[in-house]
């Protein structure tokens, strides 16, 4: 049941302090007069429509000018405006331009989203040692997407030697900031025994807890530790309960494994055509096994 999942989201922090119409007026006369702060926080408060209409033009026009004055802020949401083309046309190569002004102040969070440029090869050539070394200094801050990507990274071997026990590291540090993909991952090498001792009961408390978040991944591995009795005692009917809720997420592993749950009355009572409709589902979803189930089973 090994599997590793890379997550790539972009970060836009959110605030504005912009309490009441009163406040507003406060900010907008500041910003008017230069303040970079405020600058930032009028560009927020247009982003968000906080006492006043909701213009992302005007949003980005305010960031521009606060960008100019150094706000590292600033020029980060600016990145992710360029990024997914919010108040202005996307361009990746801008998103990167100003990801990196704002990395270089030490902007976590630019120093994230730029180690995803590097990765996927947005706006830049792909550069996994540059996704790297981006990530690590955002990881470095805690900032929790980028230690579960570098995580990733030293476990698949992408710009780092392969390294199972730093991948471990990494996930673990992102797994207590409660990041469910980090703590399906943590379990997954447990259960694997790479860079750690296998430890089935390990593996059982990071899927737990991942689970508890509603992560389907985590929620099928549980399953599946019940099923076989790994660092639990074996139940077929906390198998099928752990199955079920990962398959009405949509988990086409998931939703072969209930539908043979139900085609031998494993932890249920048996359904022959809730086990098609449920393999029929995990097929259509590409599940090669399922199709091999649906033909030996419903001839």
């Amino acid at each position: 049941m090994k599997k590793l999942l890379f997550i790539l989201l972009a970060i836009l922090p959110m605030m504005c302090y912009a309490q009441d119409a009163n406040d507003f007026q406060k900010i907008k006369a500041s910003a008017e007069k230069g303040n970079a702060e405020d600058q930032y926080l009028l560009g927020f408060c247009y982003y968000k429509g906080r006492e006043v209409a909701k213009d992302e033009k005007l949003a980005v026009s305010w960031w521009i000018k606060a960008a100019q004055q150094g706000v590292a802020d600033a020029q980060h949401n600016l990145g992710y405006c360029y990024e997914k083309g919010i108040g202005v046309a996307q361009d990746y190569k801008q998103a990167v331009a100003y990801y990196l002004k704002a990395a270089e102040q030490g902007q976590e969070d630019s120093q994230y989203n730029l180690g995803r440029c590097y990765y996927n090869g947005m706006g830049v050539a792909v550069d996994f040692q540059q996704a790297v070394a981006w990530y690590q200094k955002a990881a470095e801050q805690g900032q929790v997407m980028a230690q579960y990507n570098l995580g990733l990274c030293y476990n698949n071997g992408e710009g780092v030697d392969l390294d199972y026990k730093q991948a471990v590291a990494w996930f673990r540090k992102a797994a207590e900031q409660r990041y469910p993909a980090a703590q399906y991952n943590l379990g997954v090498l447990y259960s694997n025994g790479d860079g750690v001792v296998q430890d089935y009961k390990q593996a059982v408390e990071w899927y737990r807890k991942a689970a508890a978040q509603g992560y389907a991944n985590a929620q099928n591995n549980l399953g599946f530790c019940y099923y076989k009795g790994n660092g639990v005692p074996q139940n077929d009917q906390q198998a099928f309960i752990w199955w079920k809720k990962a398959a009405d997420q949509g988990l086409a592993n998931s939703q072969k494994l209930l539908g043979l749950c139900y085609y031998d009355g494993i932890g249920v009572e048996k359904d022959e055509k809730l086990a098609k409709s449920l393999l029929e589902k995990a097929a259509r979803q590409g599940d090669k096994e399922a199709a091999a189930f649906l033909e030996e089973l419903f001839p």
